[in-house]
């Protein structure tokens, strides 16, 4: 189940001025906030945020972006069928996209391959999911597809879902990381010497340009899951390790037998 974007919601953020004061879970300054691209330069209107959401607002190009949250690279003609529209369609779909700064391209050969812009688009998309119209909990699809999504998937480059949000306390509770401001994280009294037993070089992320360690608004949650650099690397680490597993054709992850007996045995969490 993926975030569902009405056309009326989005079309209302271009009335919509964000502040700091207004989107505490919302990196205002970094990752989760979209950043001001080349497009900008040719708009005539007050409000930069109503053309992102013009770009949204259209269903096709919605699925295309909704379909590139889990950081892959995909062709044309594969988002095409994704999005339900022809080849032609889809390349102006994709066209405006790269413009608006909110996706990338890359040429191999004779084909060209699309992906988020950036961490910063992937969040902000999945902050825009929190804010979308849900149905009543009642009416929730329960197909397994959607239940999976939920209960673990990637967001851009990091976990989020149930096991992720529940991860995150977990870490906080633990001392393994520790709330700095209102969106940020530092490593707890205990985070140095997890951290280096799980083989992440948390100096090595310090020294890069990208936020250390952030909230990221969940979407399905409706609370916060680790993102920025330690989120990402945490993410790789748990993969490499064998505790979680990428399902083909999905953001959808799956918690292996080892990662389920790891989560319970340490933190006590039920994957």
């Amino acid at each position: 189940m993926f975030p569902f974007f009405s056309f009326s919601m989005l079309k209302c953020l271009g009335d919509f001025q964000a502040t700091p004061e207004l989107c505490r879970h919302v990196s205002f300054l970094g990752e989760t906030c979209l950043p001001g691209r080349r497009y900008t330069e040719h708009m005539n209107i007050k409000y930069p945020i109503a053309f992102v959401a013009e770009l949204l607002a259209e269903p096709a190009r919605a699925g295309i972006l909704v379909a590139l949250l889990d950081g892959d690279a995909l062709p044309a003609g594969e988002l095409a069928i994704i999005a339900g529209v022809s080849a032609q369609s889809a390349s102006g779909h994709l066209s405006k996209l790269v413009d608006g700064g909110l996706l990338r391209v890359q040429s191999e050969g004779r084909h060209r391959y699309y992906r988020i812009a950036g961490p910063e688009v992937g969040h902000a998309l999945e902050a825009l999911g929190t804010i979308s119209t849900m149905p009543n909990a009642s009416s929730l699809p329960r197909r397994p597809e959607a239940l999976a999504l939920r209960a673990a998937r990637s967001c851009y480059d990091h976990l989020a879902g149930r096991v992720a949000v529940e991860l995150r306390k977990a870490l906080e509770s633990s001392k393994i990381i520790a709330a700095c401001g209102e969106r940020d994280y530092e490593v707890g009294p205990r985070g140095g010497r997890w951290f280096e037993e799980m083989g992440i070089d948390v100096d090595l992320l310090r020294g890069g340009r990208r936020a250390f360690a952030r909230q990221c608004l969940d979407w399905t949650e409706r609370t916060p899951h680790l993102a920025g650099a330690l989120g990402a690397a945490l993410y790789l680490r748990l993969c490499e390790l064998g505790w979680i597993a990428q399902r083909p054709k999905t953001r959808a992850v799956r918690v292996t037998h080892r990662g389920a007996r790891e989560l319970h045995s340490q933190f006590g969490i039920t994957a």
